[in-house]
């Protein structure tokens, strides 16, 4: 959920290609109208979005602050979660079921030289926000034969309460159990230059869908190692964080700078394959995306200035 960030925080490669004669340009597309929330403060970077339904709000993490904010339709920023151990808020699940807010705790300094950075999953309650578990990821790698570094950025539940989380530098899923028994279920070797693991869902028929830059994978929980690449007619570059919308559909957002957007696909044989179903074009560069009801809202973190973040309703075309 945070692959633009790191692109921010290094440095960009322009790349450029031809042909003669040239083609016309196609116009941008059009933004279809939607609510906006724009937030009453900037600076504290919601890379992660939840709408929790059972008490109406939307809630995000914060890169820079660690705090779990809840964040009013009138743009009202109020902390939620403030715990001492949170140091970078990413990617966060409302686990409704058992009334509890997971958030990917890590530390966004692992992109600056030298930093190994932490991954960490915090477990508090939904209603209250007291803290129920801090479940340490990294110390279950061991000792990486490379020098290690970790970035715990997303994170999904399933129907027992097991979470998955995934580590962009280490290109592994952790699996927590619900009584906070961490483990690896899958690591990922091989993977396309550039990509590195980023949004999660857990489907009920018992597997992840992980993305990694344009790539989509299938981990069934029950033999990761079956690990497979969904085949995608039409791939999306920059996919940051993913969610199930009410109708079935997979959403994901592009965190794309140039082209922001938020891309729906189906699958018609248990996500093996799958087609684009829906395209919603946002003002700005967006990382996540929250449901509510049958809405979805993507969040604009700001990640290069202090101006205020923002939270958009995607309307899809």
């Amino acid at each position: 959920m945070v692959s633009k960030f790191i692109v921010f925080m290094a440095a960009c490669a322009a790349l450029a290609a031809g042909c003669t004669p040239e083609p016309e340009a196609p116009a941008p597309a059009a933004v279809l109208a939607g609510e906006v929330i724009v937030a009453g403060r900037g600076g504290f970077i919601p890379e992660g979005i939840e709408y929790d339904q059972a008490n109406g709000r939307f809630l995000t993490g914060s890169l820079a602050e660690g705090t779990i904010f809840e964040i009013g339709r009138d743009g009202s920023v109020v902390p939620f979660i403030t715990d001492a151990e949170l140091v970078s808020s990413v990617g966060i699940e409302a686990d409704e079921p058992r009334d509890r807010l997971l958030v990917a705790n890590s530390d966004r300094s692992v992109f600056q030289p030298g930093n190994v950075g932490q991954a960490k999953l915090g477990v508090y309650s939904l209603t209250t926000g007291e803290k129920l578990a801090m479940v340490d990821l990294a110390a279950i790698i061991g000792t990486p034969s490379d020098p290690p570094a970790y970035f715990a950025n997303d994170v999904t539940v399933d129907t027992e309460g097991n979470a998955y989380v995934t580590d962009t530098r280490m290109n592994v899923v952790y699996r927590v159990t619900a009584d906070y028994q961490a483990s690896v279920l899958h690591r990922f070797t091989g993977m396309p230059e550039g990509a590195a693991l980023n949004g999660i869902v857990y489907h009920a028929d018992g597997y992840l869908l992980v993305v990694a830059g344009q790539n989509i994978y299938k981990v069934p929980v029950a033999d990761p190692a079956g690990t497979t690449e969904v085949r995608v007619a039409e791939p999306v570059p920059g996919q940051d964080g993913i969610l199930w919308s009410n109708d079935g559909r997979l959403v994901a957002v592009s965190n794309s700078a140039d082209a922001p957007r938020v891309v729906a696909f189906r699958s018609n044989d248990d996500w093996a394959s799958a087609q684009r179903a829906g395209v919603a074009a946002v003002v700005g560069q967006a990382t996540t995306a929250a449901a509510m009801g049958d809405q979805i809202y993507a969040v604009h973190p700001h990640f290069a200035d202090a101006d205020p973040p923002s939270i958009e309703q995607a309307v899809f075309q």
